[in-house]
């Protein structure tokens, strides 16, 4: 059980990210169309603990050290290269995002400048790849229940404190800006960009688990957990959205709200799920090149996120706008591919 918990804790802290743990992303693809974000937020919980419970499975029956023989397996030989070389190309571009967040939270949180913020996670993004990949999972599922506990804290305040009416509430909500054209578009494309930011980090945590069940239970926890966490955060959003208006951390503001102990620490959280999606980005961008854990895998990781902290000074809304509006259409790709070949495997076995 020990190690199905730190497998979902390991998907849930790469996952999560800064956007969701923001809370922006989570605005924009559901708490922006009302009530009907709860119905989406069921939608994605189901397609991120079906999808997990997969592609964790695969990387343990496949033994995969990078998403390249996951990709190949599901998507076929010439998909699968197209999907691969986009793949490979969004886990840089994450990457530099990440690192140029890091920098803006900095700046805004801490009055450092963005460069000395950049700098320092590049550095330990780096210092964190020198280790073997079993203590990049460990240090990735440590960060996850401390924003698990914040998340919890500021929902059930921000809930009982609001006073604002139910029908004042679902108006503003829907004035706020959406990602996507209506609810269910809104959960299908939030799964499908995030599936491509993990899979590559999922077929590789799947592959260091021998035992194909552990790793799938592992990808359905932590599936279940991610949806918890967007229900909570959707919730705690769509309670306070009079609050929140032209926020661009709204749960960052929330729980400022509470204390600014409470914001400091949810600043700190934020951080650390920054730093969890680079470590797990720029790890499974590199292992597509580079066989892990030799001295020249090191070595290119050095070189790799020195050119990633220089990129990030494109900035990080620019990279945003750049970077993450081809995902979402990638994703479905993906998301049918496992699709399609877990109905084939459903057949054999009942065949």
């Amino acid at each position: 059980m020990k190690k199905v918990l730190q497998i979902a804790g390991a998907y849930i802290g790469l996952i999560v990210g800064a956007g969701f743990a923001s809370g922006q992303e989570v605005l924009q693809f559901f708490t922006s169309f009302g009530w009907y974000s709860i119905i989406g937020t069921g939608i994605a919980t189901f397609l991120f603990a079906f999808l997990g419970m997969q592609i964790m499975q695969l990387g343990s029956r496949l033994k995969t050290t990078s998403h390249k023989e996951v990709i190949y397996k599901i998507c076929g030989k010439y998909i699968g290269l197209v999907v691969d070389i986009l793949v490979t190309f969004f886990l840089f571009g994450v990457s530099v995002v990440m690192i140029a967040g890091s920098g803006s939270i900095f700046q805004q949180q801490f009055n450092i400048s963005p460069m000395i913020g950049a700098l320092f996670l590049s550095l330990l993004v780096i210092a964190t790849l020198c280790l073997n990949v079993k203590n990049v999972i460990s240090i990735i599922s440590m960060i996850t229940p401390l924003l698990l506990v914040l998340i919890f804290i500021i929902t059930g305040y921000s809930i009982f404190t609001s006073s604002a009416n139910l029908g004042e509430l679902e108006t503003i909500a829907m004035t706020q800006p959406s990602g996507a054209p209506n609810w269910l578009v809104g959960g299908l494309l939030y799964v499908s960009y995030n599936i491509v930011a993990g899979i590559s980090m999922l077929a590789v945590i799947g592959g260091t688990v021998k035992n194909e069940k552990i790793a799938s239970r592992g990808g359905l926890l932590g599936g279940i957990g991610l949806g918890l966490l967007l229900f909570l955060i959707n919730l705690g959003l769509f309670m306070n959205a009079d609050k929140i208006q032209g926020a661009e951390m709204p749960t960052l503001l929330l729980a400022t709200e509470v204390s600014p102990v409470m914001g400091f620490l949810m600043s700190i959280a934020l951080l650390g799920m920054i730093f969890n999606t680079a470590v797990g980005m720029l790890y499974a961008f590199t292992v597509r090149f580079v066989q892990p854990e030799t001295p020249r895998f090191k070595i290119s990781v050095v070189i790799i996120g020195l050119l990633a902290f220089g990129a990030s000074f494109v900035g990080f809304i620019t990279l945003v706008g750049s970077v993450y509006p081809i995902t979402g259409y990638l994703g479905f790709v993906l998301i049918l591919a496992v699709l399609v070949f877990w109905i084939k495997t459903r057949k054999k076995v009942l065949d």
